[in-house]
């Protein structure tokens, strides 16, 4: 049955380093094969490598820690609209339609990651690392997905009467 609710996220257990149950589950997305232990060691590099540029370059717009510079890393990715096919009198139309709180961390979680996982050459930990850095900036490719997500359902406004 699709759809259904799980309790998955009263089961989730906070990650050990800092505690942080959207941490926790970051390193779930991350993780392949079921290999978490490899999903943790990456992400905590990633979240050093972080804090290293974040000591070193200081910028005025990030977080001076680290778990506050992923938290703004993600909110910096994630979409408020999104746009959705709908079919109305044999006429596909692109519909722009808000996104839930739950699908937008999922959304913001699936681009900061497929960005890292795009790169070649690097280590992911060194790409996700340099990915969480720059959304928490509000640059890099996450940022500028959920951009153009937005800019796509600006322009496609005039269809929004189809959202029911």
């Amino acid at each position: 049955m699709a759809g259904r609710i799980t309790k998955s996220e009263q089961q989730l257990k906070p990650d050990p380093r800092y505690g942080d149950k959207v941490l926790a589950k970051f390193i779930n997305c991350v993780m392949h094969d079921g290999k978490k232990a490899v999903a943790q060691r990456c992400v905590y590099a990633a979240l050093d490598d972080m804090q290293a540029r974040i000591d070193k370059e200081k910028p005025e717009n990030v977080p001076a820690t680290t778990i506050e510079a992923f938290h703004q890393a993600i909110d910096n990715a994630k979409p408020n609209v999104e746009v959705r096919s709908k079919r109305v009198g044999g006429a596909n139309y692109q519909v722009p339609m808000p996104v839930t709180q739950r699908r937008r961390q999922s959304l913001g979680f699936r681009w900061i990651i497929l960005a890292a996982r795009g790169e070649k050459g690097k280590p992911i930990s060194k790409r996700l690392g340099k990915e969480l850095f720059d959304a928490a900036r509000g640059e890099g490719k996450a940022v500028t997905t959920r951009e153009q997500t937005h800019r796509m359902a600006e322009a496609n406004k005039a269809f929004s009467h189809f959202a029911w």
